[in-house]
C-alpha cells in the first residue's frame, strides 16, 4: 500500500517511524504499507525528508501525488488549519486518508468531511493516539467490562507553550490551537473514557492574548445523559508539565499519569514509550496499524471521523463560548488583548 505523507515535521516523522516499523515487522497483520512520497511546504526540507525514509516522490504540490494512481492513502501532518482542506482533497482524490488530530476546527466541516468519506466509499480515521495509549485502553476496557462504573473524569493537561515551537523543540511557521489541537485530545479521551456519546457543556476560553494571539487557558465541564461529569482543564502558560486523567468510579478511582495506570493500591499498567522507536508496539504504530487493516478489510476505522464527532461538538461548543464573548466586548480596539 504506496503511503504518502503530507507534512515533514515532529509528527510526520513519527508517523514516518511507525510505518516503517510496520513494514518491517512480520506478520503485522496488515497490508504492508510502503512510505511512497512526502508533500512539504518548502522543497529542501521536503527532499531531506523523502531522502531519509527512502521515499520515491517529493514535492510541494499536494495535486501532483493525489493525482498519482499508485498513492493510495494518505497520511495528514500538516499544520492545524490546514487539515480539513486537505483531507478533503484527498479523499475526493479517491484516497483513504490517516488525519492527524484535529480533523478540522468546526463541526461544520467535521460532518463535511464525513459524508465525503462515505460518498466516496474512502476510509477516514483521525489520529487520536491516547486511545492506544495501553493505560488508558484499559481504563476504557473496565468500563466496557463493567467492572468499573465512572461517576465523573478530570483531567489535566497543562505546559507552556508561550512561542512557536512545538513538543521536540523545534520553531514553527504556524500556531498551534490549544482549543482544537490538544483540546481535542483530551475532550476525546474524557468522553471515549465515560463510553459517552453527547454531553451538556459549560466552557471558559480566555481571550486571545499576546505574543501568540490565542486563548491560552481553558476549562471545559460536560455532563452526560447518564449524569457523569468530565472536567477538561488546560494551560499552555503552566510551568509544570502535567498530563492527567483521574476517573472517579463506583468501585475505584483510576489514575492515568506518566503512561501509567494506577488504582487505590496497584498499578494497573506500567509506563510505555510513545515514540516510534518503541516499533510496532508504540501506541502510533498501533494506530497507524488499525487504519491500514480497516482499509484493507474495507471496513470503518476504530477510530473513524464518526466516532471523535462527539469530541468536536463539544468544542464547537466552546467555540461558540469565545466567540460571543469576543462579539460582546466589540472591537479589537475597546480590547487590546484581541489579535
Amino acid at each position: 500500500m504506496n503511503v504518502v505523507v503530507v507534512g515533514y515535521g515532529s509528527i510526520a516523522r513519527e508517523h514516518a517511524l511507525a510505518i516503517t516499523a510496520l513494514r518491517d515487522t512480520p506478520g503485522a497483520g496488515v497490508a504492508a504499507p510502503r512510505l511512497y512520497g512526502v508533500v512539504g511546504r518548502l522543497a529542501e526540507p521536503t527532499e531531506a525528508f523523502a531522502r531519509e525514509f527512502g521515499m520515491a516522490r517529493a514535492t510541494t504540490d499536494l495535486d501532483q501525488l493525489l493525482d498519482d494512481p499508485a498513492v493510495e492513502a494518505v497520511v495528514v501532518c500538516s499544520p492545524t488549519d490546514l487539515h480539513a482542506a486537505q483531507t478533503e482533497r484527498a479523499l475526493r482524490a479517491g484516497k483513504h486518508v490517516l488525519c492527524e488530530i484535529p480533523l478540522a476546527t468546526s463541526l461544520a466541516e467535521t460532518d463535511r468531511l464525513i459524508a465525503t468519506a462515505d460518498a466516496v466509499d474512502r476510509r477516514l480515521m483521525v489520529g487520536h493516539t491516547q486511545r492506544f495509549f495501553p493505560a488508558l485502553a484499559e481504563a476504557r476496557r473496565m468500563v466496557g467490562a463493567g467492572e468499573l462504573h465512572p461517576h465523573a473524569v478530570v483531567c489535566r493537561y497543562l505546559f507552556q507553550r508561550r512561542e512557536n515551537v512545538n513538543w521536540m523543540g523545534r520553531r514553527r511557521s504556524w500556531t498551534d490551537n490549544l482549543l482544537w489541537h490538544h483540546g481535542c485530545h483530551a475532550v476525546d479521551a474524557a468522553l471515549w473514557l465515560l463510553g459517552a456519546t453527547d454531553a451538556e457543556v459549560t466552557a471558559q476560553v480566555a481571550l486571545p492574548a499576546a505574543p501568540l494571539r490565542i486563548p491560552m487557558d481553558l476549562t471545559v465541564a460536560m455532563r452526560t445523559p447518564r449524569d457523569q461529569i468530565a472536567t477538561v482543564v488546560m494551560s499552555y502558560n503552566s510551568h509544570l508539565t502535567i498530563h492527567d486523567y483521574v476517573v472517579i468510579g463506583e468501585e475505584t478511582t483510576l489514575l492515568f499519569a506518566d503512561k501509567e495506570l494506577r488504582s487505590a493500591d496497584r498499578v494497573l499498567v506500567g509506563a510505555h514509550r510513545e515514540v516510534a522507536d518503541a516499533g510496532a508496539d508504540a501506541p502510533i504504530a498501533r494506530q497507524d496499524a488499525e487504519f491500514f487493516a480497516a482499509v484493507a478489510e474495507g471496513r470503518e476505522p476504530a477510530v473513524s471521523a464518526r466516532t471523535v464527532r462527539p469530541a468536536m461538538a463539544v468544542l464547537q461548543r466552546a467555540q461558540d463560548t469565545l466567540d460571543a464573548r469576543v462579539q460582546e466586548l466589540g472591537s479589537r480596539a475597546e480590547h487590546p488583548a484581541l489579535p
